[in-house]
């Protein structure tokens, strides 16, 4: 019989040797095999001819028609999905948790996961040809709390982005200590869409994080920056329907814009605005988001701490964001609801407020992964 440890050896082993033949096979693929010339038929009208070999999103980006990537093209936010009608090859592992059984019918990929070997036929929405790239100077980059900045960059070229409130954008990455290579983030566009000339975010520190990191430590007051945008259907629907706001952490800036937005054009539906955090230093904005009443007679602005500091001045709700809904909210009969932050936080939303009878097809929400 064979012994435990004999067992382990193998084990690892035969492991070592599938990771070595694995990496073999990427080296390969980058460098030894030649795809040449490939042509890329767009909507049936336009093509492209390109050198095969680098994945499609990237292959699009350096035609100048940006796809939406809130991940970098690491098929892990599952935003950068095309129909490819031929050309494409087997779905991969990488993309079966992000495409339904109706997109694979559709033939709906992930465009960061799909290599340019061959021919290929794809669709693009049309909107997606009024995305440009833009030159941006920091105008200036602030604390909104400990772990949140406010980025507020002032556009070189073109010189206006026309959006609305609600969408976002993506904001190039250079190489630096933590990446060897550029790489896009998405973050949401915190300003209004009447200040045509700047773009502001509300950038969250993520540990480790490739572009927060490069955002909070290394981005300095007058350095030029590349997006691109505008992208997202995460925007102020036209009903007359009471508007109920969820978010949480940076997941304030879309809802800053739409409620700004609000404001400037005079829009007096009524709206309530529910932001959690685990204590006060957390809230971003209390002071501005809670003014905006003066300017929404209709607004309410309702901040909730989960875990208040010891000792710490709050007479406000506590508990999670989602029990101050439900204690809120009567019925759900004449509302629709914008949600932005993390997937769990929306997730525990969505079932509050279909409880309360909001429908389902009317909770819009933008998932910070």
């Amino acid at each position: 019989m064979f012994s435990i440890s004999t067992l382990l050896i193998s084990i690892g082993a035969i492991t070592a040797l599938t990771v070595f033949l694995a990496i073999i096979l990427v080296v390969a693929d980058a460098f030894i095999a030649n795809y040449g010339e490939c042509k890329i038929t767009i909507n049936g009208k336009k093509e492209l001819t390109v050198k095969g070999g680098r994945s499609l999103l990237s292959t699009l980006m350096e035609e100048e028609i940006f796809i939406p990537s809130a991940c970098g093209g690491r098929g892990s936010c599952g935003l950068c999905k095309l129909r490819i009608e031929s050309g494409a090859g087997q779905y991969l592992p990488t993309e079966l948790p992000w495409i339904s059984k109706e997109e694979q019918a559709r033939n709906v990929r992930l465009s960061c996961q799909v290599k340019v070997k061959n021919d290929m036929e794809i669709l693009i929405p049309e909107e997606l040809f009024s995305v440009k790239q833009f030159s941006a100077k920091v105008e200036s980059l602030k604390d909104l709390t400990y772990d949140i900045k406010e980025l507020r960059l002032k556009l070189i070229k073109p010189e206006i982005i026309e959006f609305k409130a609600g969408q976002f954008v993506q904001i190039l990455t250079p190489e630096y200590k933590l990446s060897d290579e550029q790489v896009f983030r998405a973050y949401s566009v915190s300003s209004v869409p009447s200040e045509t000339d700047v773009v502001e975010l509300e950038i969250r520190l993520v540990p480790e994080g490739i572009c927060t990191t490069w955002i909070h430590q290394y981005l300095k007051e007058g350095d030029t920056v590349t997006i691109n945008g505008p992208y997202g259907d995460f925007h102020l629907r036209d009903t007359e329907r009471d508007i109920v706001c969820i978010a949480g952490g940076s997941g304030n800036a879309p809802i800053k814009s739409i409620l700004l937005d609000m404001a400037e054009k005079g829009n007096r539906r009524k709206v309530s605005y529910f932001y959690g955090a685990r204590s006060r230093r957390d809230l971003v904005l209390p002071e501005e988001m809670a003014e905006i009443t003066k300017r929404l007679p209709n607004y309410k602005y309702i901040p909730v701490l989960s875990n208040p500091d010891e000792g710490e001045d709050w007479d406000g709700e506590t508990g999670w964001v989602t029990d101050a809904v439900a204690r809120h909210l009567e019925s759900g009969d004449n509302v629709e609801a914008y949600l932005c932050g993390s997937p769990g936080m929306i997730d525990a939303c969505i079932k509050v407020l279909t409880e309360k009878g909001v429908p389902g097809e009317l909770i819009f929400y933008d998932k910070f992964a």
